[in-house]
C-alpha cells in the first residue's frame, strides 16, 4: 500500500493558501481601507493595526507550509531524481519560495519602519502626500511594489503545487521515468567506461 503523506499535504496546501490569501486581503482590505480614514495621520496607524493583528498568524502560516513543503520533498525525493520534469518544477517552486520569503521579510521591515515613524500624514496604506516625511514616503513606495509582489509570487508557488500534483498521476510518473531513462542510462554507461579505463591504465 502506498504510504500516505495527508497531514504534510494539509500543511503545505493550507500554509501556502493563508499565505497567498492574507497578503492579497492585506493588499486590497488592510492598506485600501486605510486611505477611507478622514484624518490623514490615522491612515497609517489603522494599516500598520491590521498588519500587526496579521503577522503572527501568516508566520504560523508560513512555518506550516515550509514543513509540509520538506515532508513532500523528502518522500518524493525518488521522483524528483528520477522523473522528467520534476526536478525542474522542484527547482522553480524552491525559487519562488525563496523570493516570496525575502519580499515578506522585507516588507515587514518597512512597515515597522513605518510604525516607528508615528502617526504622520499619508494617504493610505502605501500612498504617501506631499506632506509626508521623506522616510516613510520611501518606505510606502517600496511596500506598494511588495503588496502584490507577494501574492504573485505565492500565487506562482500555488500553480507549480498545481503542477506537482499533476506530475503525480500514474500515466505521468511512467512517462516521465521512461523519458528519462535514456539520460540516466548514458551517465551510468559512461561512468562504468571510465572508470574501466582507469582500470586499464592503473
Amino acid at each position: 500500500m502506498a504510504q500516505r503523506n495527508t497531514l504534510a499535504h494539509a500543511m503545505h496546501d493550507i500554509g501556502l493558501a493563508a499565505w497567498f490569501g492574507g497578503s492579497l486581503m492585506g493588499a486590497i482590505g488592510v492598506n485600501g481601507a486605510a486611505a477611507d480614514v478622514d484624518d490623514p495621520r490615522q491612515r497609517a496607524r489603522v494599516a500598520n493595526a491590521g498588519w500587526n493583528r496579521w503577522t503572527p498568524f501568516n508566520a504560523v502560516a508560513i512555518g506550516a507550509h515550509l514543513v509540509g513543503g520538506y515532508q513532500l520533498l523528502k518522500a518524493n525525493k525518488g521522483r524528483v531524481a528520477t522523473q522528467d520534469g520534476v526536478l525542474a518544477n522542484t527547482n522553480t517552486k524552491l525559487a519562488l519560495t525563496a523570493g516570496a520569503l525575502g519580499a515578506t521579510a522585507y516588507a515587514r521591515v518597512l512597515g515597522k519602519k513605518m510604525q516607528a515613524a508615528g502617526d504622520v500624514p499619508v494617504a493610505g496604506g502605501t500612498d504617501s502626500l506631499a506632506t509626508t516625511p521623506p522616510e516613510v514616503a520611501k518606505a510606502q513606495k517600496q511596500l506598494s511594489a511588495l503588496q502584490w509582489a507577494i501574492p504573485g509570487l505565492t500565487g506562482a508557488m500555488l500553480a507549480s503545487s498545481s503542477l506537482h500534483e499533476e506530475q503525480q498521476r500514474p500515466t505521468q510518473v511512467v512517462g516521465g521515468v521512461i523519458k528519462s531513462l535514456p539520460s540516466t542510462v548514458g551517465t551510468a554507461v559512461g561512468g562504468a567506461a571510465l572508470a574501466a579505463k582507469h582500470l586499464v591504465t592503473d
